[in-house]
């Protein structure tokens, strides 16, 4: 007996370019650009001070009356998700405990897995903490245990574990299916796409909300970002043009947050409930190359591997690959190592196939853009419009596939979605698109 198939069949997008995936999707093709100064937090003495930001964002809106104490006690991260999980089911008109009265999904059918980022604390909270356990102008790890830990609210660290983006979720729409929390870095989004799709064909349920979601405008993030030498610190004055993905301009990523969550179901309940389908997951893959823990030399986390599991998985060759969904973060050595990963996977057809890149208009959005990336990959099948690369005007050496500043029609029935971390980690999905 064959596997049930899995389509996608809702979109729910939280970026800088807007909220939910008609918004986002329109910003995207306008080639509309939010990086901009931070305002979320003073930069202070960091050499990068500009970002792209989620305009005047609360998950208050997209949960239940009921549930909006309870926003209190999540990080950033945590917020995006469940916006973006209250989105997609809407747009997928699937009925949960948290959108509805009537709820179309029985709770033991629903399950959820999401992917996400380490959670930088914020340090206005903890530094106030640490500040009551310091003698001598050094931290006491005596005095932190019995003065500084109590100076945190009971339910700090609920606030910064990872699995707290599928806990809220889940209980939000009460999903009692299969759950998970998948924190592998920018990979993290296609790991949850495969293990939920996993969940669907194994019998496991019906539906699952998946993707990934993330911010890391903390000041600990940018940090971390600084010291790994990432940044863009150049264009902090034209900040808009700042991230130039596969550019012969490209000097470094900024910081971007949002997030994708997507809904996956069971072909035959789609049908049956007459419900509307952008794509169909058909393969996926997986890999990982140990030289990224040495950060210094930029890898792709041997991306041509996991992207040939996912077309082997798919049955499709690369001649029939009709659209790319590129990472790109405008870093040069990680662009040069993600095109050759490309080419090693797809040979000479990876320099013709419309090949596209987001983070030139949101900035790098780490575990969430990997799943705004599945959510617009789905979009543009849906659409037969490939996204423009925003900030793209001419190729560095190296970097020579086919992106374009311009939004492309075309005839696509497969598009391979891929991403990487620089810890060495990579992960892709195959896309078709969905004709009933």
């Amino acid at each position: 007996m064959a596997d049930p198939r899995v389509v996608i069949t809702g979109l729910g997008m939280v970026t800088p370019l807007g909220i939910g995936i008609d918004e986002t999707w329109e910003a995207v093709l306008q080639g509309k650009k939010t990086v901009r100064p931070f305002t979320i937090f003073e930069p202070g003495a960091f050499k990068c001070t500009i970002a792209g930001e989620i305009d005047d964002f609360s998950a208050r809106k997209f949960v239940p009356k009921s549930y909006r104490k309870a926003v209190k006690v999540m990080a950033r991260d945590i917020e995006i998700a469940v916006a973006a999980a209250d989105l997609a089911f809407l747009d997928a008109d699937i009925e949960t405990k948290g959108t509805s009265e009537n709820q179309s999904i029985a709770p033991d059918r629903l399950g959820c897995n999401i992917g996400a980022g380490l959670i930088c604390t914020e340090l206005d909270e903890l530094g106030a903490a640490v500040n009551t356990a310091v003698t001598d102008g050094k931290f006491d790890y005596k005095k932190w245990g019995k003065e500084g830990i109590p100076n945190l609210t009971p339910l700090w660290l609920l606030k910064y574990l990872p699995n707290m983006l599928s806990c809220h979720v889940t209980i939000i729409h009460d999903a009692r299916g299969p759950s998970n929390c998948i924190t592998c870095g920018d990979a993290s989004a296609a790991l949850a796409a495969a293990e939920s799709t996993s969940y669907i064909q194994r019998g496991c349920a019906d539906v699952v909300v998946t993707g990934a979601a993330e911010s890391k405008l903390n000041q600990m993030g940018l940090l971390r970002q600084e010291l790994l030498g990432r940044l863009c610190n150049s264009k902090n004055d034209s900040a808009p043009e700042a991230v130039r993905p596969f550019d012969k301009d490209h000097d470094g990523m900024v910081i971007g947050e949002g997030g994708g969550l997507i809904i996956f179901e069971n072909l035959e309940r789609n049908k049956a409930r007459n419900g509307k389908a952008y794509a169909e997951l058909v393969g996926f893959g997986a890999a990982s190359d140990p030289n990224g823990i040495n950060v210094e030399t930029a890898t792709a986390g041997n991306l041509a591997l996991a992207v040939k599991h996912a077309m082997k998985a798919a049955g499709i060759t690369p001649n029939q690959v009709g659209m790319i969904a590129a990472y790109g973060t405008g870093v040069p050595g990680e662009d040069l190592a993600e095109v050759a990963e490309w080419r090693k996977a797809l040979g000479d057809a990876a320099d013709k196939i419309p090949a596209f890149a987001t983070t030139g208009a949101t900035g790098l959005m780490f575990a969430g853009g990997g799943g705004v990336q599945l959510g617009l990959a789905s979009k543009a099948l849906s659409e037969q419009i490939v996204p423009p690369t925003v900030n793209f005007s001419s190729p560095a050496e190296g970097c020579e596939m086919n992106f374009s500043s311009e939004p492309r029609k075309g005839d696509f029935e497969y598009a391979v979605v891929g991403a990487f971390t620089v810890g060495g980690q990579s992960g892709a999905c195959v896309l078709k698109r969905y004709q009933g």
